[in-house]
């Protein structure tokens, strides 16, 4: 795992977020943002693309997300868990974040 901004990238979510970047247009990019979310203060949501500033890089993807939002990705992880009833990302942080039970929406502590 590699990261630029502070956020890891699990090779499952690397690997998730190469072929939706392919699926996309744009092969090795992707871009994260976080919005207000309805379970936690923040959601994130991806899409195919390039975004303001490279967030962090793993196996093939470089993700890319807003400068302003850095300092709230710090010390979380982006993983990648699939079922048979879907898939999705998940952020991942430990102490540092409440999440919500879908994993996607967080709300920092402290």
């Amino acid at each position: 795992m590699n990261q630029t901004a502070g956020l890891k990238i699990t090779a499952r979510a690397a690997a998730e977020l190469c072929r939706q970047a392919a699926c996309g247009g744009e092969p090795g990019a992707m871009a994260l943002e976080l919005v207000p979310g309805s379970c936690e203060a923040w959601a994130i949501q991806l899409r195919a693309g390039t975004g303001e500033a490279a967030i962090a890089r793993s196996d093939g993807i470089t993700l890319y997300g807003h400068s302003h939002q850095l300092q709230l990705l710090q010390g979380l992880q982006l993983d990648f868990q699939s079922s048979l009833s879907g898939g999705g990302f998940l952020l991942r942080g430990g102490e540092q974040i409440r999440s919500c039970p879908c994993g996607a929406a967080f709300t920092p502590r402290g």
